[in-house]
């Protein structure tokens, strides 16, 4: 009788430990990121960078690559904002330094040139970058990015929102069918 105890008791403590091995490493959620933003497929690890794991995600996404007309896309999180992109075709080349201003649809604070586009322009809380891309729409296709949960006076996610946009906006202008 004392064996049969220990091991039912054993076989308990076995299961016990083996549901919360699988509760705790199983439950991805609070690692999760979306692997495509926008219609761009993204590696999660560079999300991860400007946006906290959650576990509902959504989007509102009015971006027609077939018809290349200016639209937003925004990503949600739990019911909040989280990334704002526009996406923007246009005939001439735009002047992004002018457009990154203070008062801009396309506005971010403090920006800054960089080099991973023409004309790339980084800020605390957002992103700007254009390349030639003849389509439907036009001539040149600009992707604004804005974070709206972060603070434009917080300059640590400068660096992370460039890496973020060295990686997504070549991936987008891929799926835009330039010609």
């Amino acid at each position: 009788m004392k064996v049969r105890f220990r091991s039912s008791l054993l076989g308990v403590v076995v299961t016990l430990s083996l549901g919360i091995s699988v509760l705790s490493c199983g439950n991805s959620a609070d690692d999760s990121v979306p692997k495509d933003i926008c219609g761009t497929k993204i590696d999660p690890d560079i999300t991860r960078t400007i946006v906290e794991p959650g576990d509902e995600w959504s989007e509102y996404d009015r971006v027609d690559r077939a018809e290349a007309i200016t639209a937003p896309c925004v990503l949600f999180s739990s019911g909040k904002r989280v990334l704002d992109f526009r996406f923007s075709w246009t005939d001439e080349k735009p002047d992004l330094m002018y457009l990154s201003g203070t008062g801009s649809v396309s506005g971010v604070n403090d920006p800054h040139r960089v080099d991973f586009a023409e004309g790339a322009v980084v800020g605390t809380d957002g992103a700007l970058s254009t390349t030639s891309c003849r389509t439907k729409g036009g001539e040149y296709f600009t992707l604004t990015l804005q974070l709206p949960q972060v603070d434009p006076l917080d300059r640590g996610y400068r660096k992370d929102i460039e890496e973020f946009m060295r990686a997504y906006f070549p991936a987008t202008v891929k799926t835009l069918g330039c010609r």
